[in-house]
């Protein structure tokens, strides 16, 4: 089978963390942005939906093998980075997994999982990540055949509608805990998250 890539989206303005940017915040000292694109780099080759320069996030990447993509209507919301991402997936790709940046507890091992499950589950058009409650989150996987309704897709309302129209080949696979859903969006989430949290060195 082709190797899936994952888009990597990055190009939001975080508001909700005031004037710091949630994907510069460290975890054992490197910025979230660089581990969440190390932890996808194991897995696949990555393209990432960036702001337009200049923005400090492309330091955060700095030698990393990436695929840096601008997305100069970032602020129009997540869609606009699906898009602008989306055309820089390669036309033989079986079919790509969407990661959000700011998901601190999602691993190689997750990411592996999720897609081992595309061959285990051919059948299906979509392939989510979920709690260990079964509780649907990220990352998601779309077969090829979906990649003209995602092109289409605007505003910030992400993949839902896509998802709601093949919501009887979706798979949903477990992860551990929460790691599909816990993310990073205020001080108050990272202030909670490192109360709990000692990253592994």
């Amino acid at each position: 089978m082709t190797q899936i890539p994952i888009i990597l989206l990055a190009a939001g303005r975080s508001s909700r963390m005031g004037a710091r940017d949630k994907l510069k915040q460290t975890i054992d000292g490197v910025p979230l942005l660089r581990r969440s694109a190390q932890t996808a780099l194991a897995c696949a080759p990555v393209i990432v939906a960036l702001p337009s320069r200049p923005h400090p996030r492309y330091e955060a990447l700095l030698g990393l093998p990436v695929q840096k993509v601008a997305i100069p209507d970032a602020d129009e919301g997540i869609n606009a980075s699906l898009r602008g991402a989306l055309a820089h997936v390669p036309a033989d790709a079986r079919a790509v997994m969407v990661l959000l940046a700011d998901l601190p507890d999602l691993t190689t091992d997750d990411l592996n999982a999720l897609m081992a499950s595309v061959r285990s589950y051919p059948d299906n058009l979509i392939w989510r990540g979920a709690t260990s409650a079964g509780e649907p989150g990220h990352p998601v996987i779309f077969d090829c055949s979906l990649f003209t309704s995602l092109s289409r897709l605007t505003g910030d309302d992400g993949a839902r509608a896509v998802v709601r129209a093949h919501s009887d080949k979706v798979y949903l696979h477990p992860l551990p805990d929460r790691n599909a859903l816990l993310d990073l969006d205020t001080p108050e989430d990272w202030a909670k998250w490192r109360t709990v949290n000692t990253p592994q060195k």
